[in-house]
């Protein structure tokens, strides 16, 4: 461990203070007790120094600072040592406010929560135009608030509406979309930055402060117009509605008298439920960056057997042309993602048409990313040009990772094996994105089937982080490596399965949406069960979920789990009568299901009332909660006993990204009060 200061300092010949942020034990700057040490001794010894100006830089590559340590906020034990922890942080960096000389920040690379609010206490802030620079204050997406200055000098700034809007969506933003936004004060080439932040610094000591104009005036109903919001769309959840009690209350009063407020909420929520399992949840993301197969192989032998003879695994290689068999939603959904992450594609449909309205997603998906920033055009064009299209398979003998997303259908998916094995190279990996079916049925054509694997993205494929990664039992730790490998490069977060009837998530997802059909067989009104589940955190109820996932894939799911679960699983019908009179969700180009999609509207379709009970059963909603939660509890656990994962916290992670569990709970186990 280096006894070097996370922080220094110097002066240099023009009189201007440097003070670094550069912690020698980490790729990242974070605020620890240790950091806030060495701040404060440069900070004093800065200030008793004949100086014209401070610039405050970072020397890591990527990251200026990545905000609070977080295992240090995580062991606070109650509101009151938390309330000191914001007290603490507000006068380290009220001290850099209260410089007699300007003090500018220098940003390069993620400026996050306490690294933004220090930022926010200088008097001028500059930022590359560097792609990894992305500043802002994400504490509520961690159930905490900004408390070390955020709620109270960002709307000082920007204005209330911008700022409150700003930290409710606790994203950080890109350096360009920092500038339009009055977060930072200029933009600058990277390489740059040094030399016009001293600039700035000298021009400012020469010239004063800019007198900065007064925020735009925040609308009468502006406040309980947030609320209301809040209460819909962060059910259950404290951080956003103290957010607007902080932004609101301290409105006109004296700085101090503001931060000691931002001080008392932070404390009051950053040890309550909420915050706790944010925090629980994020440690359960970052533990599977580092997942490896160790668990699944613990020995070096070729498979999940242990191998007798002890054979050392040959050395993987990572994947470089992926092809892609089927451009329907997924496929093409796939092939986008793969193209964006750098990999050449080849894409595969038997059918023409169906080719065609592929390369026609994929380019709005890119352009959909040049809209917003995040690509410019000519590395979109580059990257749509980096997919190859082809009607027959014998095109994938170039490519070392196959992934089929054809129908969901043991003999269609058999019958595309076989034929890979004939054409493929004899390294190449074969991968299923099927949901549900077991991967050593659909391998039994492979004449190597060590090389075939599972690799379960969800829909859309852009949006959903989660990718389950599925073992058969002959699945090599060769195979199991280079896709684990593959799966983290498209910055996906994986959750390693054992082949099973619907592997963790379509398991327990149908064994719940086929429970609440049930209840809705039974008499229950689809609005209540649907309200009772949004109300306990869901981001949408069962049915409305079913009109989403579409009516006609439930149905077939509930068909292969009652088929593979017959003893348990009890398929309903109102789905598959719902598709006899061509109701299908929202899938298809269709609109209406349980539910009526027209010009933007949604509401309970009428055509529901034909299948419905004759008589309706009224049910307390803590009863609907219980049941159907209690619902996917018991399968999960049946999960885990069969050993499909290893973890209760890789199911909660699981469910949490795959199924939309409510974050703020912290997962379906660790809410049940199953140990991970």
């Amino acid at each position: 461990m280096s006894d070097q200061p996370s922080v220094t300092y110097a002066v240099d010949a023009e009189n201007v203070g440097w003070i670094t942020f550069d912690d020698p034990a980490s790729r990242a700057n974070i605020f620890n007790p240790a950091t806030q040490a060495a701040l404060r001794d440069a900070v004093t010894s800065l200030a008793a120094q004949p100086l014209k100006a401070v610039v405050v830089v970072s020397a890591k590559e990527k990251i200026f600072i990545a905000g609070a340590d977080l295992k240090w906020l995580a062991r606070l034990p109650d509101a009151t040592a938390a309330t000191q922890v914001a007290r603490e942080g507000q006068q380290l960096f009220g001290q850099l406010g209260a410089f007699k000389v300007p003090v500018v920040c220098a940003i390069h690379g993620a400026c996050a929560g306490g690294g933004y609010e220090l930022a926010l206490a200088c008097h001028w802030r500059i930022a590359s135009d560097a792609r990894e620079t992305v500043i802002g204050l994400p504490e509520v997406g961690l159930g905490l608030i900004p408390g070390w200055g955020g709620t109270t000098r960002l709307p000082r700034l920007i204005g209330a509406p911008a700022a409150v809007g700003h930290m409710l969506k606790a994203a950080l933003v890109p350096a360009a979309e920092a500038l339009a936004a009055g977060l930072v004060d200029e933009l600058v080439p990277v390489g740059e930055l040094k030399a016009r932040a001293k600039a700035a610094a000298l021009r400012l000591a020469a010239e004063g402060l800019p007198a900065r104009p007064a925020p735009p005036a925040t609308p009468a109903d502006f406040f309980a117009s947030q609320r209301k919001s809040a209460l819909t769309r962060h059910r259950g959840q404290p951080a956003p509605i103290a957010v607007l009690d902080a932004v609101e209350k301290s409105a006109g009063l004296p700085l101090a008298a503001a931060l000691d407020l931002e001080a008392a909420l932070f404390g009051g929520v950053a040890t309550g439920e909420a915050a706790r399992n944010l925090l629980h949840v994020y440690f359960l993301k970052d533990t599977a960056k580092r997942i490896t197969m160790d668990a699944w192989f613990p020995t070096v032998g070729g498979s999940l057997s242990p191998d007798a003879s002890g054979r050392k695994a040959p050395p993987t290689a990572p994947f470089r042309t992926i092809g892609i068999i089927g451009a329907g939603v997924m496929g093409s959904g796939i092939a986008h993602w793969c193209a964006l992450h750098g990999y050449g594609v080849i894409m595969c449909d038997e059918k023409r048409e169906a080719i065609e309205h592929g390369v026609t997603v994929i380019r709005e998906l890119f352009r959909d990313a040049v809209r917003r920033g995040r690509l410019t055009h000519d590395e979109a064009h580059k990257m749509t040009g980096g997919i190859g299209i082809t009607t027959s398979l014998e095109d994938f003998e170039i490519c070392d990772l196959i992934i089929e997303a054809i129908v969901e259908n043991v003999a269609a998916k058999q019958k595309v094996f076989a034929e890979l094995t004939k054409i493929a190279a004899p390294d190449c990996v074969f991968a299923s994105n099927t949901s549900a079916l077991p991967i050593e049925e659909l391998s039994s054509t492979v004449t190597d089937p060590g090389r075939v694997v599972g690799l379960h993205f969800f829909n859309p494929v852009g949006r959903m982080p989660l990718v389950e990664l599925v073992l058969s039992p002959h699945t090599t730790r060769a195979t199991a490596d280079r896709a684990l490998a593959f799966v983290k490069s498209l910055g996906k977060t994986p959750v390693i399965c054992k082949s099973s009837p619907g592997f963790l998530v379509t398991r327990v997802l149908f064994f719940y949406l086929n429970e609440a059909c049930r209840l809705w067989e039974q008499g229950v009104p689809a609005e209540q069960i649907d309200r009772a589940m949004r109300d306990w955190g869901w981001p949408m109820g069962p049915l409305r979920l079913i009109d989403e996932v579409g009516v006609d894939v439930s149905d077939f799911i509930y068909g292969e789990m009652q088929h593979y679960f017959p003893g348990r699983f009890a398929g309903t019908t109102v789905c598959s009568r719902l598709l006899a009179a061509g109701l299908k969700g929202r899938k298809n180009g269709t609109s209406s299901g349980f539910y009526e999609y027209a010009e933007g509207k949604e509401g309970l379709n009428p055509a529901l009332a034909r299948f419905a009970p004759a008589t309706t059963l009224a049910m307390d909603p803590k009863a609907i909660q219980d049941r159907l939660n209690g619902v996917m509890i018991d399968e999960t656990r049946r999960v885990l006993a069969e050993g499909v994962l290893k973890t209760a916290d890789e199911a909660d992670l699981a469910l949490l990204l795959g199924a939309g569990f409510p974050a703020w709970r912290g997962g379906l186990m660790r809410f049940a009060g199953t140990a991970g």
